[in-house]
């Protein structure tokens, strides 16, 4: 301000002085911070206006045009459009370009989705397996081995209909998101206002919408009548956002006050609510965490079985001249023996009753794979508003300031006379509920007059009786600039010094503040002036913290589970959350996702700094999306917490997606994990019960490895040994039992990890061949007992069918088969034990189950005559005799396992902390899970199989949808309004 215009402003009394009397400085002209957005000034595009012969390098240069921010008298020349709306002609032509305003989604063919589970290394060998029994077999003489074909088809459906159950049962994260757009709209059209299906709506179009409707696409306002905007669910604000003419309205955000029009700039898929649908499920062709472990796991038993079976191959034909047929037999124990092909449908059980588990807890799975991810997890991202706070706007009780006579509860309690007690908006339902009571706030006094909000004065105002004394009294309460303009009594150059402190630390805190003024009226005229406004408090707003949610977060970070907040907030408010929640402070806004740490600063690269990193702030979906995908790139398994449309994207991406209570559509289709409790405390409850389920499954896999150990070698040596020719089918019958047995483990009794579980599948490996190495002895040593020597003949009386013991004796078959079947199914009960195995008491479930799969056992050993089987029934003295070989071998299978703790496990572990000690001294402290390796075999394994997909497309099946591209998908803006201008250069107006 000038030195002349501050005499005008001071009048002519105080601009006469004395010559001697030195002249004062200017008054400061003081600005207060409204807690609210930075505007962007609008520009003019940087282009010839008058030509719209636009090319694309000019649209897709931001620089030069953005129908976001540039005037907008430019936007109409752009889209070729005007106030009056498009001619009908005009929009169909349009409809036809740039497509409907909804969201496509992709119907998936469900032959082809069930089929997809059959479509995996593992289901390979077995469907091979069922060739081979089919086909294969039906040569010299003999027929088709019809029980193993029907056997093992039997498992590979039972498998892929839990499978293709649990993908049809998912949530579909784009219908919901779809669902969610307004389904009507207002646009002019022909020069009239009609309502129209919002999915015909084109860029260019002119649109209305009032209070309480959906904006129906991304749209500038080219008149606004005190407009407020609540798009929280979009990019993450707590409070509704004031909107003016040039403003731009985001798709699916909803009108909390006034009314307006604007014109459509992007529609669909390219609206900022589109791009967030387009970002969900982009990657649906990945393979999910477990697959990969199936993957490795799988690859583990195919070399396994692939080394003996051409071990056998050569040693049998080539050296022994087995016939073409006896050979396949040999090949077939060891392909329906070796495969785990039961695996994932044991893995499905377990989940499945993980998943009804977690329903106690008020958690719903959607995805049940995502059980076993969230046990891994090592960070949690969580959106912060309506997900750690409440999304309601609080008055902070604990930080009022008080500038006159009045108390703490006399600012509030006048603040809430100047509210709205009905039809109220967010500030003033805060400051009413501040009180306690509601009725408070006309309690005692005769409302006279009152004013409500508006954007121009930005302040309400009450004049009332106080019915006590018959006094006529006024409040005001506003924006704190306002406000301090409007006091003229007992205003102070020390006062307004300590005004604007406060307001300066309100606003670090990301504290928004609201003013209160008070005057008395002389009189009975309520509409005279006063004797003055008196500013007498200074109350802060803030989205305060959910109850319970500092407890889940240290709950959290006890097990091991880093909390990190990603918010479209503002950054002071994400800080003054953090703080309040005890998670930190150090945070940076959304734009260092972009520049990277800045020079010299103590980060090495971006990755270190989002490592590092407490939260981030006004984010967008891509951005927390982005965050998501580099710390999964850097091997941890990661969770999403979120409410909104705007946390869909991150949430299909994660590892672990969880919407909470109150969650949009969009947002509980996009999650794996759907809480229907207020509040974060069920996801502790829900990472317990994963690692508990997590302990299940590991307990399997390790035993499911060592059976494969077991069969293959065990057989194999035999084979090569004794030339001993066992039946295919009863390796079947192992397989059933041991299988249906197995499938109790999902209600065994264990104790969750301390720390986030990971596949070590070293250490499972070495278990398995430790296990399956000791159990083939046990079986081999057996046979060699009986072939070698005459003890239990002599000892027990016991005999075999023929005079002579020989290898392929149909007796001996069902002794090796009994024997085989109840150690076998005896070794779970040392794998899911971490000291001996009667220290740790199993469930009912799994001792019942394996007691009756041992008395099934037994009577089959005693009474199964089963001549296509090549198998008799032994008398009661083998079958005790094989009982009691089995106890002797099962005792010292705990000092197995303590002797592989003590070495090969020991050296492993060493080994792995070796490796992160060179990580921490290469400047990235990061945890890798070793369950993130790749895998030769993984993206077999994937549910939706990307080759059958492929497929069904060239011949015509499912309908196929445009996606947008990931290039594409870098930022958000008016893309969609940029190609709209470029097709229309194209192909110009007919009209």
């Amino acid at each position: 301000m000038s030195a002349n215009e501050n005499e005008k402003e001071r009048g002519p009394d105080e601009i006469q002085v004395e010559p001697s009397t030195p002249v004062e400085e200017p008054k400061r002209k003081r600005e207060y911070k409204d807690f609210g957005h930075e505007k962007e000034e609008a520009t003019h595009a940087k282009v010839d206006m008058a030509t719209i012969e636009l090319t694309a390098e000019d649209l897709y240069d931001k620089e030069k045009v953005d129908l976001e921010t540039i005037v907008i008298d430019d936007v109409f020349k752009l889209l070729q459009c005007t106030e009056e709306g498009l001619p009908s002609a005009e929009a169909d032509r349009r409809l036809e370009l740039f497509g409907p305003n909804k969201l496509e989604s992709e119907e998936q063919n469900p032959l082809l989705q069930f089929l997809s589970f059959m479509w995996n290394p593992l289901s390979w060998v077995m469907e091979a397996a069922a060739l081979v029994a089919i086909a294969l077999s039906n040569g010299q003489g003999m027929p088709p081995d019809w029980p193993d074909f029907v056997g093992i088809v039997l498992l590979l459906f039972i498998n892929s209909a839990i499978g293709f159950y649990e993908e049809r049962n998912a949530g579909n994260a784009v219908k919901a998101l779809m669902e969610s757009l307004a389904p009507k709209a207002k646009v002019r059209r022909d020069g009239s206002w009609k309502e129209i299906e919002s999915s015909i709506l084109v860029p260019g179009d002119m649109v209305a919408f009032k209070i309480g409707d959906i904006v129906p696409a991304d749209c500038r306002l080219t008149e606004a009548i005190n407009v407020s905007i609540d798009q929280a669910a979009l990019t993450g604000e707590s409070l509704p956002i004031t909107k003016k003419a040039g403003d731009q309205c985001f798709s699916g955000s909803t009108c909390k006050q006034g009314e307006a029009e604007g014109v459509v700039i992007s529609t669909g898929a390219n609206t900022f609510f589109g791009r967030a649908a387009s970002l969900v499920g982009q990657d649906d062709d990945t393979t999910g965490h477990l697959q990969k472990i199936l993957a490795q796991i799988g690859t583990f038993c195919l070399v396994t079985i692939g080394t003996f079976v051409l071990a056998e191959i050569f040693c049998l034909y080539a050296g022994f001249r087995y016939q073409y047929r006896r050979g396949l037999d040999n090949i077939l124990v060891l392909l329906i023996g070796g495969i785990p092909i039961a695996m994932p449908t044991v893995l499905s059980v377990t989940l499945a009753v993980g998943a009804q588990q977690l329903a106690k807890y008020k958690a719903i799975v959607t995805r049940i794979t995502a059980i076993e991810e969230l046990a891994g997890v090592t960070i949690l991202c969580s959106d912060k508003t309506g997900t750690l706070t409440t999304n309601k706007l609080t008055i902070d009780r604990n930080t009022v300031k008080c500038y006159g006579p009045f108390s703490a509860e006399d600012v509030i309690l006048l603040a809430a006379y100047a509210s709205r007690t009905e039809n109220q908006d967010a500030i003033d339902l805060a400051t009413v509920t501040a009180l306690g009571d509601p009725a408070r706030a006309r309690a005692g006094i005769t409302l006279l007059d009152f004013k409500p909000f508006n954007p121009v004065d930005k302040r309400t105002e009450i004049t009332y009786r106080e019915e006590s004394s018959g006094k006529l009294k006024r409040v005001t309460k506003g924006m704190t600039g306002i406000i301090i303009e409007l006091c003229t009594r007992n205003k102070t150059e020390d006062l307004e010094n300590r005004l604007e402190a406060d307001v300066e630390e309100y606003a670090s805190r990301g504290l928004r503040a609201l003013a209160v003024a008070f005057e008395e009226v002389d009189g009975n005229d309520f509409e005279a002036e006063g004797n003055g406004f008196e500013l007498i408090g200074l109350l802060s707003i803030f989205d305060p913290p959910r109850d319970d949610t500092k407890q889940t977060i240290d709950d959290a970070q006890a097990l091991g589970v880093k909390v990190k907040m990603v918010t479209g907030d503002q950054l002071a408010i994400a800080k003054e959350t953090g703080r309040r929640l005890g998670m930190g402070d150090h945070m940076y806004p959304a734009k260092v996702l972009k520049d990277g740490p800045a020079p010299g600063s103590k980060h090495v690269n971006l990755d270190h700094m989002i490592m590092d990193a407490d939260g981030f702030a006004g984010v967008f979906p891509e951005h927390k999306y982005e965050i998501v995908k580099r710390l999964q790139g850097l091997g941890h398994l990661c969770a999403m917490t979120g409410d909104g449309a705007n946390d869909a994207p991150a949430l299909s991406r994660a590892n672990v997606g969880i919407a909470v209570e109150g969650a949009t559509d969009a947002a509980r289709g996009a999650a794996d994990i759907v809480l229907t409790e207020p509040g974060l405390s069920t996801i502790v409850h829900a990472i317990r019960q994963s690692r508990i389920i997590f302990q299940r499954m590991r307990n399997y896999s390790i035993y499911a490895c060592a059976v494969t150990i077991r069969i293959v070698v065990c057989f194999a040596i035999l084979a090569f040994a004794y030339k001993l020719d066992f039946p295919p089918f009863m390796i079947l019958v192992v397989a059933l039992l041991n299988d249906g047995t197995i499938m109790t483990l999902s209600v065994d009794r264990v104790l969750p990890s301390n720390t986030p579980d990971s596949w070590d599948l070293a250490e499972i490996f070495a278990y398995a061949i430790a296990y399956g190495l000791y159990l083939s002895a046990s079986t081999i040593a057996l046979v060699c007992a009986i072939l070698e020597t005459t003890f239990f003949q002599d000892k027990f009386g016991v005999r075999l069918s023929g005079d002579v013991a020989r290898a392929n004796d149909p007796q001996l078959h069902m002794i090796i088969y009994l024997q085989v079947a109840i150690i076998s199914q005896a070794l779970i009960f040392v794998t899911r034990a971490h000291g001996f195995f009667f220290m740790e008491r199993p469930s009912a479930a799994l001792f019942i189950a394996f007691c009756l799969a041992q008395l099934i056992s037994s009577i089959i050993a005693a009474y199964g005559d089963w001549g296509f089987s090549k198998v008799e029934g032994i008398s009661g003295g083998w079958i005790g005799i094989v009982w009691v070989w089995n106890i002797v071998w099962f005792l010292p299978l705990d000092f197995v396992k303590f002797a592989m703790k003590a070495t090969v496990i020991k050296y492993l572990r060493k080994r792995h902390e070796r490796q992160l000690a060179r990580d921490v001294a290469g400047g990235v402290p990061l945890t890798r899970t070793q369950s993130r390796a790749a895998s030769i075999n993984e993206s077999l394994y994937s549910n939706r199989v990307s080759f059958l997909k492929r497929a069904a497309r060239k011949v015509g099946f499912g309908r196929v949808s445009v996606h947008v591209k990931p290039e594409e998908l870098q930022r958000f803006s008016s893309i969609q309004a940029q190609k709209v201008g470029q097709t229309l250069a194209r192909n110009p107006s007919r009209t």
